[in-house]
């Protein structure tokens, strides 16, 4: 696959090289940590469990994390992209599959960093995906909230795709809903052309199902996505459709039909910034719950994908640096001089978003990525000699809306799994259990 192919030099092998610590020249931890100032991201799917299976070096990674009394040694969060159950659901899954205890709150699920958009919760809101749609909107603040199926129910008419589902009579709609304000995409249906067809009802109507399409240029309605993964990795041989691919469905329909871009008002789930930011929130809470002492200042995104885990965390990663940047004279003078232009620092009043003022500002410093061979990321594919030309042949796997940098796919560190991640990790941080 070659939209997987490593970009960079250090990929061509499994890699566990030194990363960045704190002191010195090296910046590494001057003696033993007691305490944590790190902590860990955990993707699942590929990481911790390829399916419904586990990965035989999860159990051997938790053993360290986990002390005798059953509490966590280092902050611990899970993020992954699945957005088809509660948080409550999966922390019951994993805490089965690893044998340790895990809370929903140590649970980040793609639809998470909903609970911060508070804008939309008094809003009619359409949701799309599968499992309990409803409950899960509920859960994340919603209060007013129609799934496709309501609005099918309603609608008879609109879903004509599959013949035997067709109604045998004309109908009027059976109930009628207050307007649509907003489309929120949990993850992948099962019916994708209901729900593809809906949706772009919902949108070429401006959220009254009652009216006819609208195709000439207009604002649609905020549309706000959960999960991007073009694809994933679960028990088959190669990797499956994801949410990611229903989304290109979907902005290639809008497209063609109105000749202008769909446009998200929110895009969360890896690689987003935003789940990044929730997640050192998480992480954070962690930390003042437990009485530690020190700032987690370093964070580490373990992943088995290029396109999300590894470009999430590094993307991240660079949002923290320009942050930093933004407060310190010096470093906005090297990095316009890196770039050749004080116009590339990102201003303060630039950077204001929909979720930033939400969460206090972040304590890390630094978001370091480490991928893992168990899932997605296959180190055995060939890779041209020439890097240019490895280049210019990579297809970019991630959103539309992401730009494709060589830099945010190459990952801090390679390792055969997740057990290997932990020990490298512990190792560079020069952390001791106690």
């Amino acid at each position: 696959m070659r939209g997987l192919l490593p970009l960079r030099r250090g990929l061509l092998a499994l890699r566990a090289g030194p990363v960045s610590s704190r002191c010195g020249l090296c910046g590494a931890p001057s003696g033993p940590q007691l305490q944590p100032t790190f902590g860990l991201l955990f993707d699942i799917d590929g990481v911790l469990v390829r399916g419904r299976m586990p990965i035989p070096a999860a159990k051997k990674a938790f053993e360290k994390l986990v002390n005798s009394q059953g509490q966590f040694v280092v902050p611990v969060v899970f993020v992954t992209n699945a957005g088809n159950c509660l948080r409550q659901t999966k922390a019951d899954q994993l805490s089965h599959i690893l044998g340790v205890p895990i809370t929903q709150d140590q649970v980040i699920m793609s639809h998470s960093p909903l609970r911060m958009l508070k804008k939309f919760h008094d809003k009619c809101i359409l949701v799309s995906g599968q499992g309990p749609v409803l409950e899960i909107a509920q859960n994340v603040g919603f209060k007013n909230v129609i799934s496709i199926n309501m609005l099918r129910e309603s609608y008879p008419l609109l879903d004509m795709v599959d013949h035997n589902r067709r109604p045998k009579l004309p109908s009027n709609p059976v109930l009628q809903h207050p307007k649509v304000e907003a489309v929120v995409l949990f993850g992948e249906p099962i019916r994708w052309e209901t729900n593809l067809q809906l949706i772009m009802d919902v949108l070429l109507t401006d959220g009254n199902l009652s009216s006819t399409h609208q195709t000439k240029a207009k604002a649609h309605l905020p549309l706000l996505a959960c999960n991007m993964d073009l694809m994933w990795m679960a028990e088959a041989n190669s990797p499956r459709f994801g949410h990611g691919t229903f989304l290109v469905c979907l902005e290639n329909i809008y497209k063609k039909i109105t000749g202008e871009d769909l446009k998200y008002e929110a895009l969360m789930g890896k690689p987003s910034e935003l789940t990044y930011h929730f997640a050192e929130y998480i992480i954070r809470s962690q930390a003042l719950q437990r009485q530690w002492k020190h700032p987690i200042t370093t964070l580490y995104a373990i992943g088995d994908n290029l396109m999300t885990d590894i470009y999430g965390a590094n993307l991240y990663n660079r949002y923290l640096e320009e942050r930093a940047a933004r407060k310190n004279p010096k470093a906005v003078a090297k990095m316009a001089a890196t770039t050749g232009s004080p116009a590339a620092v990102p201003r303060e009043e630039e950077t204001d978003s929909l979720w930033e003022s939400e969460l206090a500002v972040p304590a890390a410093t630094s978001c370091k990525s480490v991928l893992v061979c168990t899932g997605v990321y296959n180190p055995n594919v060939h890779v041209p000699s020439d890097a240019n030309r490895c280049i210019k042949e990579t297809v970019f796997h991630g959103h539309r809306d992401f730009r494709f940098d060589p830099a945010l796919v190459e990952p801090g560190n390679i390792v055969h799994d997740v057990a290997e991640a932990v020990e490298l990790i512990f190792e560079q941080e020069k952390f001791v259990l106690h």
